[in-house]
């Protein structure tokens, strides 16, 4: 797969993985306040397969050198904090 499209299939996943990762804490309310966990579940299900074709993506990237193994870690990382991949976005996947 050409490179260029592969980084820009990865910052599109990223945008929809970060917004899934908010939307988690959004359903928790469903499921904690008004016991309502179906919302949640759906969710969080979405999240997940997101977040693993996020990994992938990352992964395929540094295996194409497009990347360094900093910039992977990077990835990695603010794939972890909620708002990360919109800040990533503005601070480095933009750049790469």
């Amino acid at each position: 797969m050409d490179t260029n499209k592969l980084l820009k299939n990865f910052r599109f996943i990223a945008y929809w993985e970060g917004w899934s990762y908010l939307a988690i804490f959004v359903t928790m309310i469903f499921k904690y306040v008004f016991k309502m966990g179906t919302a949640n579940f759906i969710v969080g299900s979405v999240h997940g397969a997101l977040f693993i074709i996020y990994m992938i993506l990352l992964l395929l990237l540094l295996l194409n050198k497009r990347i360094n193994f900093m910039q992977a870690v990077i990835g990695f990382i603010v794939s972890l904090i909620p708002f990360g991949t919109f800040i990533a976005e503005k601070k480095w996947f933009s750049k790469w």
